[in-house]
């Protein structure tokens, strides 16, 4: 089933939460602006203290409040899922078929169709059952992926601290959280020390924000709530005590996820063309039984009995039986082969869907970016710059979009992705332990640094802090960081923009104690008058002081967020702040950045050549957005950012997203507006997204998709399709597969709906044609052309073999080529319309001539009716290849489609030959007989042919 959540587009994210919070929660607490109290206040407010709840309290308020967890979307049963798949208008044809057949056994002298009647609901049976099983593995693999062990808190507690389960903490638990632990609830800082945390899943903040116990204005928007920490969020410097405020639905996330819960449901565009599909037949099919009835009845007097099994078998030829299970099954290889590719589908439509994207609207950070912050180049004081391979982030440490630093953050990063001319020489791979001033500088970083190692060997923090230490490992470099070898530190802030500690040796001139300190640039070089070079402390000059500059200039406009590095001989560990960093020593420059991913230019490019426009809305700089653009080939002359698009209204929005494919500081409300506009003008869009503020988004694109490692619980179910290695490049191949899987469903629906076009025009015309031509033969024996039964077998075995191999046909090489299809273009488009009538002619030509010639030479309508069903056969057997010319298909390409053909002949001739002929009522066929079929065989084939030329020229594209 499709479980697609869509949120009101005239609330933002921030405003579902606050309309929430105006209403008192299910235990009655009123809201309370707790950014705004003090510390005390909040405390005495929840009536606890900064030494927790005791235990017996904490008990009691669980039981009051509940687990503190996210209310699980109502799944859907497995019952309803299975009753689901029989309620859509082509499988209600089936049974009225069904019906009919035996409806028949009502009539004076007449038989129930038993056999008719059973392989109707044998072919029901199993289309419901592929449905089910996809669907369910479906849901069963996206609740595998949400599904997460419960990680634990860790609360101070009658004067202790412990760790509980994190679904345990409660209103007024003190929490003591650490870098890189998740926040567990929402909760008023009481204590913080240098605590920055990263918000990016709440609020679309790209970098980690500063948190402080002092108070907030009460009307501080969410993003500027420094007092407060939130669940779903994750601390990633420093450390702080809090008392949790809210917990479960109570927290911001749990407003947001209240809402999305309450979301409608639609259906895709492909579910909705396949219903109109089935509609129309079924439409189709009533019209033509009256008009054949009326024809009948009124001008040929024939008996009642005649038209009613001549309705029974116009329903069966004129019913695709196999096309559900074919669509379900096609959609379905494609939902594993997207599986295969890391792409999981929560809904089989959704296959197809991602066929007719025109439009992909994607974040930066993880999707078309590493997300993981990466030291590519250093600058050395000896005018030297030298290009590293570079340590990175560790997978898991927090970052938003566009990654996080610290005193990086005041330095402007890249406007143009272009480096800009230096004088510097530059090196490559260089080589530390001959290079002692390269040496100093990364072991500057690396010390200087307040991350964690792991068991595993990697590094939890700041993602800028963690890339400096393992440029240093890279280098082989040893980067003790073990804060008791530290004389002193002094921490990181946003109003500093610096870090210094105190170590009492570092391998460079000078005697120890040593302090080391890095930070923004301007920062540091403001706070030096001494250089290294060439393992010698000179005078830091004017000139050289320049040169600096324009090295920081040269990183920035190369997208590299840019950190200053020095260090003091000599240091006292005793003096106040301002000494210990002032007279320092300059080591040089690090620059740092979120590399492109590879393939992703490639893919762009791919998207691009096949006419889908991509766009990037990332949180983070303009000229970082740009840079990262055009870096990944997307067009970055023109770049909007959020606050412009707040500005415009709907009319002028919708100009500036045909002419601008980069957006930068937006907010969630503003990639709702950008989603809009660009489906405003026509454009199926897929929106990527990975945080509880891009569910709105997410929800109402055409695709949408989530991230799977990244990705919040809430954007996961309020999309589509989850990428499970959160790569762009595997939304290139989702969309060349569902260009793919969109190829197949419209050969085989071609060829389906063909072979039954000429059955009805058989059934219709010979019946009157045999009326007149031989009145005895017909009127004697109530007689039809061809049987039902006979009608069901080439529907269901001739034709359903080869069908369900057409769904596995390979992609055609021009797949990604090719122009999006129009948004209103359905399976039958103009071409296909005029092959299923113009081969329904001519199968109904050769077949009611090779039939009437049979009988004329044969005098038995049996033998007749059976050269008449080997010809269908036979024929429509070779017309799964001429569907394929379309494509450029080699016929050797899909061996499932040739064993298929193979075999769905080799039934028939068992037919023909073994005693099951008689319940199918037919004889076998000598050579004389099979001479017809080939004989009228020949017309038909050129019939296939001249088309196939013929629709190229017509329909051109």
């Amino acid at each position: 089933m499709d479980i697609r959540p869509l949120v009101s587009f005239g609330r933002t994210v921030h405003e579902q939460a606050t309309a929430h919070r105006e209403s008192e929660d299910a235990s009655g607490r009123e809201d309370v602006p707790w950014h705004a109290l003090e510390r005390e206040a909040a405390l005495e407010r929840l009536e606890s203290s900064r030494e927790g709840l005791d235990t017996d309290d904490a008990t009691r308020r669980l039981d009051e409040h509940g687990p503190n967890e996210l209310a699980d979307e109502e799944g859907v049963s497995p019952l309803s899922l299975l009753v689901s798949q029989f309620t859509g208008p082509l499988i209600l044809l089936l049974f009225f078929a069904a019906g009919l057949s035996l409806a028949v056994g009502l009539l004076p002298g007449r038989d129930p169709g038993y056999t008719d009647a059973a392989l109707i609901l044998l072919i029901l049976l199993g289309n419901g059952l592929f449905g089910f099983v996809q669907d369910y593995r479906a849901e069963q693999a996206l609740a595998a992926l949400r599904e997460m062990a419960t990680p634990d808190a860790t609360v101070r507690r009658g004067g202790s601290i412990r760790a509980v389960p994190a679904t345990e903490v409660v209103p007024g638990d003190v929490v003591v959280l650490e870098a890189g632990d998740a926040v567990p609830a929402d909760a008023r800082i009481i204590t913080a020390a240098d605590c920055r945390a990263d918000e990016s899943t709440l609020t679309g903040e790209s970098v980690p924000v500063d948190k402080a116990a002092d108070p907030v204005e009460a009307d501080a928007a969410l993003a500027d709530r420094g007092s407060v920490l939130h669940a779903g969020t994750t601390v990633v410097r420093g450390r702080a005590e809090a008392v949790v405020v809210a917990t479960a639905m109570d927290t911001e996330l749990g407003a947001i996820a209240d809402q999305l819960g309450q979301a409608r449901q639609r259906e895709t565009p492909f579910e909705i063309e396949v219903d109109r599909l089935g509609r129309r037949i079924g439409v189709g099919i009533v019209a033509l039984i009256l008009l054949i009835a009326a024809v009948q009845l009124f001008l040929t007097a024939t008996d009642p009995v005649v038209v009613l099994l001549v309705a029974v078998t116009l329903a069966v030829a004129a019913v695709p039986e196999g096309l559900p299970a074919v669509v379900t099954l096609t959609l379905a290889l494609g939902s594993r082969t997207l599986m295969e590719r890391n792409a999981l589908v929560r809904n089989l439509a959704v296959v197809e869907s991602l066929g007719a994207v025109d439009y992909i609207v994607t974040d930066k950070t993880g999707t078309l970016t590493e997300n993981r912050m990466t030291v590519t180049r250093a600058w050395l004081p000896d005018d030297r710059t030298v290009e590293l391979d570079g340590g990175s982030a560790s997978a898991g440490t927090a970052s938003g979009d566009g990654g996080a630093s610290t005193a990086a953050d005041s330095v402007s990063t890249a406007g143009s992705a272009s480096t800009t001319d230096s004088a510097s020489a530059t090196t490559a791979d260089p080589e530390p332990n001959s290079d002692p001033a390269l040496a100093a500088l990364l072991s500057c970083g690396a010390r200087c640094n307040d991350t964690k190692e792991l068991d595993d060997g990697a590094h939890r923090g700041d993602p800028t802090e963690v890339a400096l230490v393992n440029a240093a490992a890279d280098a082989g470099l040893d980067g003790s960081r073990d804060p008791d070898e530290r004389l002193r530190e002094v921490p990181f802030t946003s109003e500093r923009k610096r870090m210094s500690v105190v170590v009492d040796a570092f391998d460079a001139p000078g005697d120890g104690p040593v302090a080391l300190v890095k930070g923004a640039p301007e920062e540091i070089i403001a706070r030096c008058d001494r250089v290294l070079v060439d393992g010698e402390i000179e005078s830091l000059t004017d000139e050289r002081r320049e040169r600096v500059e324009a090295t920081v200039a040269a990183f920035a406009d190369d997208t590299l967020r840019v950190l200053g590095f020095a260090y003091a001989p000599g240091a006292d560990p005793d003096a106040d702040d301002e000494t210990l960093e002032s007279g320092l020593v300059f080591l040089g420059l690090q620059g740092m950045t979120d590399p492109a991913r590879e393939g992703v230019a490639e893919a762009v490019a791919d998207c691009l050549d096949a006419g889908v426009r991509v766009t990037m809305a990332t949180g983070d700089t303009p000229r970082t957005a740009r840079a990262i653009a055009r870096e990944v080939g997307i067009d970055a002359d023109s770049v909007v950012t959020g606050t412009e698009v707040a500005a415009m209204d709907d009319e002028e929005l919708g100009r500036v997203v045909e002419e601008t494919n980069v957006f930068a500081r937006v907010a969630p409300e503003h990639k709702v507006r950008i989603l809009r506009a660009l489906q405003d003008a026509g454009y199926t869009v897929a929106m990527t997204g990975d945080g509880v503020n891009d569910a709105p988004a997410l929800g109402n694109a055409d695709v949408g998709i989530a991230m799977g490692d990244r990705g919040t619980q809430v954007a996961q179910g309020a999309s589509d399709v989850v990428l499970r290695d959160d790569n762009f490049v595997t939304i290139r191949d989702a969309i060349a597969e569902g260009r793919g899987i969109f190829d197949n469903i419209r050969k085989f629906v071609n060829y389906l709906l063909s072979a039954n076009a000429g059955e009805v025009f058989v059934v219709f015309l010979g019946t009157l044609l045999g009326a007149a031509l031989f009145p005895a033969v017909f009127a004697a024996e109530s007689a039809l052309v061809i049987t039902p039964v006979a009608l069901l077998w080439l529907n269901l075995v001739t034709d359903g073999f080869p069908a369900l191999a057409l769904g596995a046909d390979p992609k055609s090489d021009d797949v990604m080529r090719r122009p999006p299809r129009p948004r209103d273009e359905g399976v039958l488009d103009r071409r296909t319309v005029a092959s299923i009538l113009g081969i329904g002619v001519a199968l109904t030509a050769a077949g009611l001539g090779v039939f009437f010639y049979a009988l004329s030479r044969s005098g038995d309508l049996v033998v007749a009716q059976t050269v008449l069903f080997t010809f269908l056969v036979t024929a429509e057997l070779v017309r799964t290849q001429s569907v394929r010319l379309r494509y450029r298909l080699s016929p050797l390409s899909n061996p499932w489609l040739l064993g298929a053909v193979g075999l769905s002949l080799a039934l028939h001739l068992v037919l023909l030959y073994t005693p099951v002929a008689d319940l199918f009522g037919v004889v076998p066929l000598g050579l004389t007989e099979w001479g017809w079929v080939a004989g009228a065989f020949v017309p038909f084939l050129a019939a296939n042919l001249c088309l196939v030329w013929l629709n190229d020229r017509l329909f051109a594209p």
